[in-house]
């Protein structure tokens, strides 16, 4: 796991300076402190920050092939690059390292920009050929690992992180991006290549992008989720047993690595299943890391204790209350890049601090399931809706409501009339593409009232918008399906495994793996029936049956509790920070220009008075504090570290 920075000539080639590399990489030291690598030409420059995993004496980057005419940098895992070494030897190619990273320049070699199809990982990776005189840059099938880019004054620029595309020229505008911000007001996250900086693009999760002196070239999908393939057919027992054997295959490449690897461990369903994998199936020592909260709303410490217990491993807690989530989140603004409407993202900011202090650099985590399992809420809610539908003036049927949303403290199922309207029972599946989100992102409603009607554009829509991205993906599939694939595409890599993973687990120098995201699983879990995903309202059933003689009952039978950490009581509490105040000002509203003042600052006296208040006002308050921040760290004050030296260096010049 590293960071990954540089730029391409696109016109005649500017002076070559090294420092523009090292202000590039530097600001990403937290993705890789064990050492800076650098390849600089006339035509590109390349940096990466180590974060030595694998080979730790001999998997310097960049890295490049026999001919020095292929170079390579990397931020990721390839899980399966002992096989694909193996028969890159057979056909005669020479290694001199024993990394994964120098299986992809001869893997290049051997297929072309095609080579991403063989390999099994999570990454961003820059290659460049001089040969060809062009740059290609991939990203991993689900968008585990991020990849940015830009282009100014004739120079194509990358990085891992928007901070060191910044980070390298002063003149490159940083401005906020109205319409992404409108999307992530109603999706939770930006529509297709877009970020929330104007100008700064991202590459797509299972896409390529190849740039040459000609320009920039189109993405290309190389692999997507297909929902439209044929079911399989075998029976329940037999899909369980497969997708258990695919899940302790993927669990045991996840292993590999010359560091101790530990494993995050909530009490909940998946990070509980893939720790008994560990256990049951490797020789792995086993020690895990979980999240408390003082507020028992929040807090899953029981359920934690028990897993613990029953599978004996060496186990580590963070604690976080109301004062260290506001304490940190400026932090978590920082290193998301986004903004968030959750507080969610902070305790695992908090909780990869801890691993780092026990001394482990990788975690393994449960990510993914939901969306590829039929785990979440909302796919039951898609359900019991579509329930409905079929007899809408059936009032048994209507008392299903009632089982959804039972975590919530003001649960919209509170009354079965008021549940009927807020659910809108009487829409069909048919009617709408975006069937199971639109009540979601009608929530996104609340949240655009306090956008300033001089910063919005007034003329786009985020529904429009994602209507074209979405609409070839999603026609002729049932709305269940549907449902899956904006979870796993819109929602899964632009945040989830942004904000709460990727970023998070990095800021501290902590890669996560995600043995539920192996597209081999993803893709066995595209055939999966259905029914076997959600059978009535039981979610992740097929997992659940899988997992039944490796895990408690009481936590193979525990009811769903989405992981939520508490969002306005930990800004207006006993004691809050002062740059609540200071951020949410009418002085620091103005300034920023993206919200309208004195609706903002009813807000703001609202929660003061009442700091536990609804969804709406959560995702409100947070979104425009994450949002002022953001803008005070990247386009108020943006300030450029320029290292003096850096430590444990290597530079080539070619």
């Amino acid at each position: 796991m590293c960071g990954i920075a540089g730029y391409f000539n696109l016109q005649a080639s500017p002076e070559p300076s090294l420092s523009l590399l090292e202000r590039m990489i530097w600001s990403l030291r937290h993705r890789g402190p064990d050492g800076f690598g650098f390849f600089q030409n006339e035509q590109v420059g390349l940096a990466h920050a180590r974060l030595s995993i694998i080979d730790l004496e001999g998997g310097w980057q960049p890295i490049c092939n026999e001919e020095k005419t292929i170079w390579v940098i990397f931020n990721g895992e390839i899980f399966n690059y002992l096989e694909l070494r193996e028969q890159l030897i057979k056909r005669g190619h020479r290694f001199t390292t024993n990394s994964d990273t120098e299986v992809l320049v001869h893997l290049y070699e051997e297929k072309g920009e095609n080579f991403v199809e063989e390999l099994n990982g999570q990454f961003a990776i820059i290659l460049y050929d001089i040969r060809r005189c062009s740059i290609l840059l991939a990203r991993d099938r689900m968008g585990i690992r991020p990849l940015f880019y830009t282009f100014h004054q004739g120079r194509f620029f990358f990085g891992s992180e928007i901070k060191a595309i910044f980070s390298a020229d002063a003149t490159i505008p940083r401005a906020m991006n109205p319409c992404a911000l409108q999307d992530i007001f109603t999706f939770w996250s930006p529509v297709a290549t877009e970020t929330i900086f104007q100008g700064v693009s991202q590459l797509l999760p299972g896409h390529t992008l190849k740039v040459d002196r000609q320009g920039i070239h189109v993405q290309r999908q190389y692999w997507d989720i297909d929902l439209h393939v044929e079911e399989s057919a075998g029976s329940p027992e037999e899909l369980a047993e497969e997708l258990r054997e695919l899940l302790i295959d993927a669990v045991r490449l996840r292993l590999r690595a010359d560091v101790p690897v530990g494993a995050y461990l909530s009490g909940g369903l998946d990070s509980s299943t893939i720790t008994s994998l560990i256990r049951h199936y490797t020789t792995n020592p086993l020690k895990t890391f979980s999240v408390v909260f003082e507020d028992k709303v929040y807090d899953e410490r029981d359920q934690q204790a028990l897993i613990v217990d029953y599978l004996n491993t060496d186990h580590h807690q963070v604690a976080c209350n109301y004062r260290t989530i506001a304490d940190a989140f400026p932090k978590v603004v920082y290193h998301a890049e986004l903004p968030v409407l959750r507080t969610a993202p902070t305790p695992l900011y908090l909780l990869s601090g801890l691993v780092r202090h026990h001394g482990y650099k990788v975690v393994l985590t449960g990510e993914g399931a939901d969306e590829i399992l039929g785990g979440y809420d909302l796919f039951k809610e898609a359900k019991v809706r579509a329930f409905i539908s079929r007899q809408p003036d059936s009032s048994y049927r209507a008392m299903l409501l009632k089982r959804l949303y039972p975590y919530l403290a003001l649960s919209p199922t509170r009354s079965a009339s008021y549940a009927r309207q807020f659910f809108a029972t009487d829409i069909t599946p048919d009617a709408d593409l975006f069937y199971s989100h639109q009540l979601r992102w009608k929530n996104g409603e609340f949240l655009h009232r306090f956008l300033a009607d001089e910063f919005i554009q007034s003329n786009y829509s985020p529904l429009a918008a994602i209507t074209e991205s979405f609409k070839d993906k999603l026609t002729d599939l049932h709305y269940f399906k549907r449902a899956q694939y904006i979870e796993s595409r819109l929602l899964l890599g632009n945040y989830l495994l942004s904000s709460q993973g990727d970023r998070m687990a990095m800021a501290h120098s902590v890669e996560g793996r995600y043995p539920f995201l192996d597209h081999r699983v993803v893709e066995f879990a595209a055939r999966l029936p259905m029914r076997l995903k959600m059978k009535g309202i039981n979610e992740k059933y097929l997992l659940k049956r899988a997992m039944s003689d490796l895990l408690p009952r009481e936590i193979l039978n525990r009811t769903k509790q989405p992981y939520m950490a508490p969002d306005i009581l930990s800004f207006f509490g006993a004691h809050p920070p002062d740059y609540v105040e200071h951020f949410l000002s009418e002085s620091a509203l103005r300034d920023s220009g993206m919200f309208k003042n004195d609706v903002v600052l009813n807000l703001v006296a609202k929660c003061r008075k009442k700091a536990r208040q609804g969804f709406r006002e959560n995702m409100a308050l947070v979104g425009i504090l994450s949002t002022q921040i953001l803008y005070d760290l990247f386009i108020a004050n943006w300030l450029v570290e320029h290292p003096d030296t850096l430590p444990n260096t290597r530079v080539i010049v070619h």
